[in-house]
């Protein structure tokens, strides 16, 4: 098989996936024959053919997908006219919270924030993928260590912990991240100076589930 054609499978395979592609998923279109190092050299082939394009090919943290460029959300909005979920600043602070200090226990999320969390809270950001439990600190309750997930990284359109955004962009990021919720997989556009989330500090060691 020529390169060409190999390239031509790869991308098919892309266009029609539902979900990112790893490297070992795209190896067995073509039985292991194609070596990883070459498998990339020809994704970042098919990445410089898509330039120009409204739609582009990026790597994230489960594997590569292509997705629409943030110019074309204004026109594809009108095609979804629904509008995603909400999420409260609490929510956004506790995940930020989550993101750049992880692994966190409940009880860490509000010593920083000084409030309460409520649990529904945090099973919104469970059933949402973003989080999950991944231990328990040898502490009196072993209370539960709350970290980030891949689904995290792909749906905020980043690679690994270390490419998450600005803390002062993270609640725009999350926000827009919410159109995957209606398949619709937009790279998140920059936030306006405005939306802080000043509650966090610091930036997250990344863990087994999202690097």
């Amino acid at each position: 098989m020529n390169t060409t054609d190999a390239r031509r499978i790869l991308e098919t395979a892309l266009v029609c996936a539902q979900q990112p592609l790893a490297l070992r998923e795209l190896s067995a279109l073509f039985n292991g024959a194609i070596a990883a190092d070459t498998l990339r050299l020809m994704l970042e082939t098919l990445q410089d053919e898509w330039a120009g394009r409204g739609v582009e090919l990026v790597h994230v943290a489960s594997g590569w997908r292509f997705q629409s460029r943030p110019g074309m959300r204004e026109y594809l909005d009108r095609l979804h006219p629904e509008k995603p979920p909400r999420y409260s600043r609490a929510t956004l602070e506790t995940l930020a919270i989550i993101a750049y200090r992880q692994p966190v226990t409940r009880g860490d999320m509000e010593d920083i924030r000084g409030v309460t969390i409520n649990s529904l809270l945090l099973k919104q950001l469970e059933d949402r993928g973003w989080i999950e439990v991944i231990g328990h600190r040898e502490a009196i309750g072993r209370p539960a260590l709350y970290a980030t997930t891949r689904q995290f990284l792909d749906d905020l359109g980043v690679d690994s912990l270390a490419d998450l955004p600005a803390m002062q962009a993270m609640p725009a990021q999350l926000e827009n991240a919410a159109q995957f919720e209606l398949g619709m997989p937009h790279m998140p556009e920059p936030a306006s100076s405005d939306q802080l989330v000043s509650s966090a500090g610091g930036r997250a060691a990344p863990h087994a589930g999202a690097s």
